[in-house]
Order: C-alpha cells, then sequence, then structure tokens
C-alpha cells in the first residue's frame, strides 16, 4: 500500500514551506555547506552547486512522486529568503508514519524557525494527510536538533547504539568520521494539543503549488 502526498506548499506566520525550484540552488548549496550541516549529515562535501541542482531537480521531486515523503524548501515569509528544509521521508502509508529530518540556514538559527517548520509539517501530517505517527532521530551530540525534537512536543523513546556517522573536523582541517549513537523521538497526534498554542501559530496549506 502506497500513496503520494500533494504537490502542497504550507505557510505559517513567518515563514513559507514549499517546493524547492531552481533559483533556490545557490542559497541551498551554502547552506549545505555549514559547517554544523557537514558534521551532523550524509550530504557530500564540500557540497557543490551541481550537488543542489541535483537534489532540486530529481532526487527532492522525485520522494514525493515516488512515495517515499515530500520536502519542504522553507523560506522567510517576508524576505522569500531561503531559511532551511524540512524532509518527510521512510513514509509507511500503511502504518500512516514518516521520519522528519531538518536543516536551518546558519544565517536563520536563534530564531526558533526550526521548531515553527517542523510543526507546521507535523500538523499538516497528522491533520491533513491523517497520518498516526511522525519519527525523528537526533545524533547523539546534536543538542540543538534535540531541543526542536522537545519543542514540538516529541517524546523520547530510546537510543539506537553506533547507529550513525557523524563527522568531526581535525586541526588540520581534514573532516573524519565518528560514529555516533542516535536518539529516536517520536510525535503522535495526541502529543502537539496546546503544543501550536506556545509555538508561532499554526499553518495554511495551499494546494497545488507552481
Amino acid at each position: 500500500m502506497t500513496g503520494t502526498f500533494p504537490d502542497v506548499s504550507l505557510s505559517t506566520e513567518r515563514l513559507v514551506l514549499r517546493p524547492f525550484e531552481e533559483p533556490d540552488v545557490e542559497a541551498f548549496a551554502e547552506m549545505m555547506n555549514d559547517e554544523l550541516v557537514t558534521a551532523w549529515t550524509s550530504v557530500p562535501q564540500p557540497y557543490t552547486e551541481a550537488d543542489a541542482r541535483h537534489w532540486i531537480t530529481d532526487l527532492a521531486p522525485a520522494e514525493r512522486t515516488e512515495g517515499r515523503g515530500i520536502v519542504f524548501a522553507v523560506t522567510e515569509f517576508l524576505t522569500q529568503r531561503l531559511v532551511g528544509v524540512v524532509h518527510l521521508k521512510n513514509t509507511d502509508w500503511r502504518v500512516r508514519s514518516s521520519e522528519m529530518a531538518y536543516v536551518i540556514a546558519p544565517w536563520a538559527r536563534g530564531e526558533g524557525y526550526a521548531s515553527e517548520a517542523a510543526l507546521a509539517a507535523a500538523q499538516w501530517l497528522f491533520h491533513d494527510q491523517k497520518f498516526e505517527r511522525l519519527e525523528l532521530r537526533t545524533a547523539a551530540d546534536n543538542t540543538a536538533s534535540q531541543q526542536v525534537a522537545q519543542k514540538i512536543g516529541c517524546i523520547s523513546e530510546g537510543v539506537l547504539r553506533g547507529a550513525w556517522i557523524a563527522r568531526s573536523r581535525a586541526d588540520n582541517g581534514e573532516w573524519t568520521d565518528v560514529r555516533t549513537d542516535l536518539i529516536v523521538w517520536s510525535l503522535l497526534p495526541e502529543d502537539l494539543e496546546g503544543v501550536g498554542d506556545q509555538l508561532t501559530g499554526g499553518f495554511t496549506s495551499f494546494d497545488d503549488w507552481n
């Protein structure tokens, strides 16, 4: 049993979550070359504009059309600047469950944008798409990502030991792989009750984004 998510855009008080577009290439490449993104994700390093273009034109749209999930470019409502990305992936249509990952650009950190975008995606997944479970996995030392999970109401379920390869930069500038644990978090529809009131607003969905 598989399905596909609709091609939608979501908006919150400060953000728009929409499909990636060709003009996002430069800003996306810059964001993905940030040291924290390199440390905690598995993206190529260095992350070139060719990598960004491949993601935007091929890989991200295929996540939706092939039923694995959906990728949202997160932008500032007022400036249209690229704030980050929210990715729903590893979707199980029978269980009505999906996994969320997010990245926020260095300039946009500390503004609560990650929580606002993650909450909007979670509310849409539960309310509009009638899903029953959302999962997040954060590297054991990635405290910023863990704070986002806690802010949107996630419950920590346990530790996957030695389940991730993070990267650490040596004194000579070289990146080395470091094996680390993953913390598994879950969010169920009932966990969201009251959370949206503490954070910035809810979401509005626009179908057939183009």
